[in-house]
């Protein structure tokens, strides 16, 4: 049984509760980026997961509060967050109010462009900056096959995809469950994991806009098995602050 951030405790059948946070800006200005998601990338997310048997919300940066409120993410256990355009529309309180979740407990998982989201630099502290470059062979290696991130995948996955090369300004991760090839040359560590409080977070670098990546089935695997790997975790409770002696 897995206790969540509120108190609530995930049966060993039921699957975490997610909310998408999607910018949602490329859909509605770029006709090439609507032809591809029509539902907007947050739709073809929560399509794949509702699929999988996950109970979604979705929410985008033109909502009040970006659609999340204290409401939203008291019921969510985890959160994916896309970003491009945009960054800098997020308010500061609520990245203060996300961040705080996830040291609580609430898993995240940051997508593509969501490296530069203010939610990852502040979770990061660093610049998270790498290199980039549009439409290259991305070959995705499975580099720990035996984490459950990468349960049932072959070696790697092939895409057409935006490149992000090496150095990748980040910490140290815990653990690199992916190191992508580009036929540029290029290699970076596109599938990360830290921890931060009591949260999980896993860093996933498909997903240009441009390029119909989330509609691919290994990546959508990726995404559900990172979801399950990021809800919050079973342990004891810290207590912080002023104690009495126990004895």
């Amino acid at each position: 049984m897995d206790e969540t951030g509120d108190g609530r405790v995930i049966g060993l059948e039921e699957e975490p509760r997610v909310t998408i946070w999607n910018e949602y800006r490329h859909e509605k200005s770029d006709d090439e980026v609507a032809r591809i998601y029509p539902e907007g990338i947050h739709g073809a997310l929560a399509a794949m997961l509702e699929d999988g048997g996950f109970t979604v919300r979705t929410a985008t940066l033109d909502e009040p509060e970006h659609g999340l409120s204290e409401e939203v993410l008291d019921a969510t256990d985890v959160l994916l967050w896309w970003g491009h355009m945009a960054h800098d529309e997020v308010t500061d309180e609520t990245v203060e109010r996300v961040h705080e979740r996830v040291l609580g407990g609430m898993g995240l998982i940051v997508l593509h462009s969501g490296h530069f989201s203010k939610i990852f630099k502040k979770l990061m502290g660093t610049t998270c900056d790498l290199k980039w470059r549009h439409d290259d062979t991305e070959r995705l290696w499975v580099v720990a096959p035996g984490h459950p991130i990468a349960e049932g995948l072959g070696e790697y996955i092939e895409l057409e995809e935006e490149m992000y090369g090496e150095p990748f300004d980040v910490p140290q991760p815990d653990e690199i469950v992916f190191v992508s090839w580009f036929g540029g040359g290029e290699v970076f560590r596109s599938g990360l994991c830290y921890r931060r409080g009591r949260g999980r977070i896993f860093y996933f670098r498909p997903g240009h806009e441009e390029n119909p990546s989330y509609h691919n089935a290994d990546v959508q695997l990726v995404i559900r098995n990172a979801v399950r790997w990021a809800a919050p975790t079973p342990g004891a409770r810290p207590v912080y602050g002023h104690t009495d002696p126990i004895e």
